[in-house]
């Protein structure tokens, strides 16, 4: 398979590269801001789909946050690939206090009490109703009774919070990011064209003298 490692990785090295990538955190964001910096597209194009990149990433869509950032980049006429970029906003640093802060505005919002039970571990939350989800939907196939019961209850209590507070941080995270990325892009993109400008100009130099020393 072209696509697949030749050394598979231990379930414990997968799980230390997901929260402490390979080369680190320092060399990744370099990574992403090489890639966005070669994207083939105008700068305002690239900074929409970082926008929506970074809104994604305060959604409690785990697991799709790379599917809704390509649909939403594409009805706006963002960069595809910027959105995809911009969803590593949400990577295991971050999580905890988007997660923290977007519940504690949506239960805000939707007028909770102060001290709701349900503040505890969210991502154990997740992990369960994700396991109760797929345990639900291979009982559509088996003789095995489906209860959805328990997803409602992480509904209310924990997804709607989530996707309701998420929106203005996420919102206003993803405008800092666009007024930020526009000027930086374009000055990175012109002192790009220069330089493969200035590359191009001595290779004509070079081909014009050699072809005067032939004549």
């Amino acid at each position: 398979m072209v696509f697949k490692r030749r050394d598979k990785r231990p379930i414990w090295q997968v799980v230390v590269d997901f929260f402490y990538p390979k080369g680190g955190w320092k060399r990744a964001f370099y990574y992403v801001q090489h890639r966005l910096h070669r994207l083939p597209d105008p700068p305002h194009r690239i900074a929409r789909g970082l926008f929506i990149g970074v809104l994604i990433s305060f959604t409690p869509l785990f697991g799709m946050h790379f599917i809704f950032a390509a649909l939403l980049a594409k009805a706006i006429r963002g960069n595809i690939m910027a959105a995809l970029l911009g969803t590593f906003f949400g990577n295991p640093l971050t999580f905890p206090f988007i997660a923290t802060l977007s519940l504690q505005l949506g239960y805000l919002i939707m007028g909770y009490p102060h001290g709701d039970p349900h503040r505890g571990n969210v991502f154990e939350y997740f992990k369960s109703s994700g396991i109760e989800i797929k345990r639900n939907f291979v009982a559509l196939f088996t003789d095995a009774d489906a209860n959805w019961s328990s997803l409602s209850g992480f509904y209310e209590s924990i997804f709607l919070p989530y996707l309701i507070g998420g929106i203005v941080p996420g919102v206003v995270c993803g405008l800092v990011v666009y007024y930020l990325s526009v000027p930086l892009i374009t000055v990175y993109q012109n002192r790009r064209r220069g330089r493969l400008k200035k590359k191009l100009d001595e290779l004509r130099k070079k081909a014009a003298k050699k072809a005067d020393g032939e004549v």
